[in-house]
């Protein structure tokens, strides 16, 4: 918060009732002056700029709002402890007018700067809720729930704005040291019912910020839904055509999910391992899930047929080519994921690690996750709302990112899907280092 913007606020309002109080008082070349200032000095708070110089624009934006929003609450709470007093001075003088005109004057100048606060964080914000932002806007007149409303705005929006500082400030440093600027560039490979759509990236902000520390990027682009080899030669396409039209000869892939097997796919059985230097796979089922066996086994033929024709019917639409939501699912199974480890060796030359999370309760996401959560630990233990822990190592090493306090780390959060920060883990450096101990290597 700027004490020197709420000074200047609190002044604007109470000269102001100055101005008006000395009419009578102050030549008219006099009051036209200090209304003149008093205009300067609104307009520059108004369009103050945040301080922080040289961060990205919407993140300035983002704390230039939540400093607006403070200081317009702190100053009306102070004008609403004075003007009372000031009130009835008026009264006593026999000028209430005066007064109702000066109490207009002071809604509308703190109005102003309530809305050009709210505006900025409804604009940038990723961490308040759509939900909030509307309150914001429609129950700020209403004394005591509109307080509630500021506090469940101010308070993300503020802390977004520090982390995404201290993230740009952390890039900035190391900067030159380009700590994600691997030998090869990186393949980043969906898992299932996604694509790898431009205008809503399924890796969330860590595209981003792996090319701020001098990653390359490229998405495997294969369908959302089909079995494993069909996946897997989609991606086998795209590897060659990274390879011969780019002066890389090889790829780092980090897939999520059933990304993971699809990748594994083309390494061991599509010759790719002479093109691909790493598999790293995040939260994928390697053992398979038996959940989705169970699941398959249980459900009705007709049920089942439904959905897969309704599923095919809008993916087709979104783009995939031969989209098959049963051939994708029931490859997720235990069974079927069994026979495909006996099938698919790990080829030499290639790097193979794995990356897990795991939810410590339903509350740490939202649906289908949460229910998903229940009926996984039921079955197999400890998971992340979608597939079980034990399942998801892999190659040389497993990191299993613990999740910290009583929230834990979602299928959806390791890949900063709902774009949500998380306390005490920062899925974007996650990335950052993975990638960065591939440079170490050499890849």
């Amino acid at each position: 918060m700027s004490y020197i913007t709420i000074l200047t606020l609190c002044s604007v309002v109470l000269l102001w009732e100055y101005a008006l109080g000395a009419f009578d008082m102050l030549p008219r070349i006099g009051l036209g002056m200090v209304t003149l200032l008093l205009c300067a000095l609104f307009v520059v708070v108004s369009i103050m700029p945040n301080n922080d110089k040289g961060a990205p624009g919407k993140l300035r934006q983002l704390g230039r709002g939540s400093e607006l929003l403070l200081e317009a609450v702190v100053c009306a709470t102070i004008v609403l402890i004075v003007f009372p007093i000031i009130g009835f001075m008026h009264v006593i003088d026999s000028a209430p007018a005066t007064w109702v005109l000066n109490s207009f004057v002071a809604i509308l100048v703190l109005g102003i700067v309530y809305l050009n606060g709210a505006l900025r964080i409804a604009l940038c914000s990723q961490q308040v809720a759509l939900l909030f932002k509307v309150l914001l806007f429609t129950l700020c007149w209403v004394p005591v729930v509109n307080l509630l409303i500021f506090f469940a705005v101010y308070i993300p929006a503020h802390n977004e704005y520090r982390f995404g500082l201290f993230k740009y400030k952390r890039n900035l440093a190391r900067q030159d040291q380009r700590v994600c600027g691997t030998r090869y560039p990186l393949l980043l490979v969906h898992g299932i019912f996604f694509r790898d759509w431009k205008l809503l990236n399924y890796w969330g902000r860590i595209p981003d910020e792996l090319i701020a520390n001098g990653a390359t990027v490229y998405y495997g682009h294969q369908q959302s839904s089909a079995s494993v080899e069909s996946c897997a030669r989609e991606l086998a396409a795209q590897i060659m055509q990274i390879v011969k039209t780019s002066p890389h000869e090889k790829v780092n892939i980090i897939a999520h999910s059933k990304g993971g097997l699809d990748a594994r796919f083309a390494v061991s059985s599509l010759g790719m391992d002479q093109y691909v230097a790493s598999v790293t796979t995040i939260s994928t089922p390697h053992q398979g899930c038996r959940f989705a066996r169970k699941a398959l086994e249980n459900l009705p033929d007709a049920l089942t047929s439904q959905v897969s024709r309704q599923y095919e019917k809008v993916f087709t639409l979104l783009g995939d080519k031969q989209p098959d939501f049963f051939g994708g699912v029931s490859e997720l199974t235990d069974k079927v994921c069994a026979d495909l480890n006996g099938r698919l060796p790990n080829k030499g030359g290639v790097l193979y690690q794995s990356v897990g999370t795991r939810m410590l309760n339903a509350r740490s996401a939202g649906p289908p996750l949460n229910l998903g959560f229940e009926i996984v630990k039921t079955l197999d233990g400890d998971n992340d709302g979608l597939v079980a822990v034990r399942s998801m190592p892999w190659g040389e090493s497993f990191q299993l990112v613990e999740p910290v306090g009583k929230r834990g780390i979602s299928h959806a959060d390791v890949i900063d899907q709902t774009r949500k920060d998380i306390k005490d883990f920062d899925v974007c450096e996650l990335y950052v280092q993975i990638v960065q101990r591939l440079k170490e290597r050499g890849l």
